[in-house]
């Protein structure tokens, strides 16, 4: 009995030290991670918020954590962040590799790429956005038709509770899908539902548990797990969007564009195949890293601000007070009109803060060995920024744990926008869609604060804040109680 108690902790001590993980030299603090797993069995993986939170106040601003044998160090607040992906942002631009959502790209698209084939289709990207309307009034126009179907749908509910869950992706679908490949779809439409179905759950899956598990233990990537629901819905959406590219092949006139697609076709005859980073696969996963981008974020964003208006009446009435003033008898909400409404540039910005969309926003890594903030930090290094902890710093927020525009209003009640507003990450890597989705929030919001007035349901109970995490947060399924404005209370 003692002999085989002996051999077994011979056993368990060799294996301890043969998968011992060694923390660089001067490498950030942070707790001990266990051979193999890490730091896996040490954090709620179904929400790392609170977790990355309280070792923040342990080990400060800037800590290490092991996912598996892998070091990563933990960004937050907003002198760190402001220092790592601002003042050296070449140094921590690289994207990690070998994890669950490099394989669900296979290593293509924008937003996990880096290097040249980064750099020239992130300019591409922002480049076609502008010769597509981005900033202009022809966006405007794309965007205020469909809000028309918005608000016919709540005009059908007024009086009632609607599910609003899909309601705003459809819209945000829709609007990329202008740019994209030239059209819009029906909100009952196969590809529309499917396609936003598929990246809402792959949203889910990322970041959250079965995704850490994923990255952390390599030997169970293969076995039937929940996370190959993400590998199925990504082989589903390129294989529709694959349809559209073939579909424009046959129908475009070179030298005439009517999308993103024909301008990337055109891109690509004129390059040739030699050493292009452009090709007809690489665009489909292009494709969707835009669609998942002018997807979810606004319309999670949405769903957020709709819930806080509910909420707080008395916000939402002094919105629709300076939106009143500000627009008369003009008959369309106009971009331009932001200037004009400190106030309801303020809510949305403020709502923007609380949604904490993007949490920890894209993992990056080191390009070289470099330091941050006294601390050395290897190249290949994973860098997880994150963004949260600089959206509720306490330092730098008059009201961080609280919804209240005055966050971003000064004494004299205009709108200011503080360092720490950063939703959208911050340097070279910023989400390169903010610009539209900054148009979309304001134009919808507004739009529809014009027409409607939102309560919360009385029969709902008590109003939960709590998001969802995943790789965007959204809030829990709610009614949205709708009445025309002008109109009696709501009914049951």
């Amino acid at each position: 009995m003692l002999g085989s108690l002996f051999l077994l902790w011979t056993s368990f001590w060799f294996l301890f030290v043969l998968f011992k993980i060694q923390r660089p030299k001067n490498f950030p603090p942070g707790p001990w991670p266990i051979p193999i797993f890490g730091n896996l069995l040490q954090l709620n993986l179904v929400n790392l918020l609170y977790d990355l939170r309280k070792l923040s106040e342990r080990y400060g601003k800037v800590y290490s954590i092991y996912l598996g044998r892998k070091p990563a160090v933990v960004l937050n607040g907003l002198q760190a962040m402001k220092e790592a992906l601002v003042t050296q942002s070449v140094e921590f631009a690289a994207r990690p590799k070998d994890h669950m959502v490099n394989h669900l790209t296979e290593g293509k698209g924008v937003a996990l790429t880096d290097g040249p084939m980064w750099k020239e289709h992130r300019r591409f990207a922002l480049t076609t956005l502008r010769n597509f309307g981005l900033g202009k009034r022809s966006m405007e126009e794309r965007i205020l038709g469909e809000i028309s179907y918005i608000a016919s749908h709540l005009e059908k509910n007024a009086g009632k509770a609607t599910d609003p869950q899909t309601l705003f992706h459809k819209a945000g679908f829709n609007v990329i899908c202008t740019v994209l490949f030239g059209t819009r779809f029906k909100h009952e439409d196969e590809f529309l539902q499917l396609n936003i179905r598929h990246i809402t759950e792959i949203a889910k899956i990322i970041n959250g548990p079965w995704a850490m598990i994923y990255d952390t233990l390599p030997l169970v990537r293969n076995l039937p797990l929940p996370f190959q629901k993400a590998f199925q819905n990504m082989r589903m959406i390129r294989k529709s969007l694959a349809d559209q590219v073939s579909q424009h092949k046959e129908s475009r006139v070179p030298g005439e564009p009517r999308d993103l697609i024909d301008c990337y076709l055109g891109e690509m005859e004129k390059r040739g195949d030699a050493g292009s980073s452009f090709g007809e696969y690489q665009l489909v996963c292009y494709l969707l890293d835009l669609l998942f981008a002018g997807t979810d974020t606004s319309s999670n964003t949405l769903l957020t601000a709709f819930l806080y208006l509910m909420t707080h009446p008395d916000v939402q009435e002094r919105c629709q007070k300076e939106i009143d003033e500000v627009l008369g008898e003009k008959e369309q909400a106009s971009f331009e009109d932001r200037h004009r409404m400190p106030y309801t540039q303020a809510m949305i910005h403020e709502v923007q803060r609380v949604a904490d969309t993007a949490p920890l926003s894209l993992f990056h890594a080191t390009t070289k060995d470099t330091q941050l903030m006294g601390y050395d930090i290897p190249k290949g290094t994973i860098i997880i920024p994150n963004l949260s902890s600089v959206l509720s710093d306490e330092s730098q927020w008059k009201f961080p744990h609280e919804f209240n525009p005055s966050n971003f209003l000064n004494d004299q009640g205009e709108f200011v926008k503080p360092e720490a507003f950063m939703p959208f990450s911050a340097g070279p890597r910023v989400c390169p869609g903010e610009g539209l989705a900054r148009m979309e929030l304001f134009l919808i919001v507004v739009t529809l604060l014009r027409r409607f007035k939102f309560i919360w349901p009385e029969d709902a109970g008590v109003p939960d804040y709590t998001p969802v995490f995943g790789l965007t947060q959204t809030p829990k399924p709610y009614r949205l109680g709708v009445r025309l404005r002008g109109s009696g209370d709501l009914g049951p």
